[in-house]
């Protein structure tokens, strides 16, 4: 595990804070607090610099926080953890249905990557809470020339 990675990670354990407790904080969403732990996401000054005083955190950690990371670099090839395993399942099982309908929606295009949003949320059911994810991107489409 990167270096910067393991110092945000103990550094939120050490404090007892929640990735949602980090966000409100900084006015952001958790999954992006979590992703910017995570180095997929990238800091303001003004933004590590909450960081540093909320966390107690060292000159050369806060200053990592506002480089542009290596974004999309996953451990390995097909991913071990249960839960990105899923994720990566429902795109391997649901991925070129999602293509489809979307082309089908809005023409040929990709959904954005850069102006996207995602949030998680808890749907409590008597069968078992659920897991809601909303993907939430700009569509671009592809141009001709």
């Amino acid at each position: 595990m990167d270096d910067v990675i393991e110092k945000l990670l103990n550094a939120k354990e050490k404090k007892g804070l929640t990735f949602e407790q980090i966000a409100k904080e900084l006015g952001r969403n958790p999954v992006w607090v979590a992703a910017l732990f995570y180095r997929q996401a990238t800091a303001s000054e003004e933004e590590a610099k909450k960081l540093k005083e909320l966390l107690d955190l060292d000159e050369e950690t806060v200053k990592e926080l506002t480089k542009p990371p290596y974004r999309g670099k996953l451990l390995e090839d097909v991913p071990r953890d249960p839960t990105i395993y899923r994720l990566y399942e429902i795109i391997q099982v649901y991925g070129m249905a999602i293509k489809e309908v979307i082309h089908e929606m809005f023409g040929d295009g990709i959904m954005s990557a850069i102006d996207f949003t995602i949030d998680v949320k808890k749907q409590e059911d008597p069968k078992g809470d659920r897991v809601v994810i909303i993907f939430n991107g700009k569509f671009l489409p592809y141009k001709k020339w």
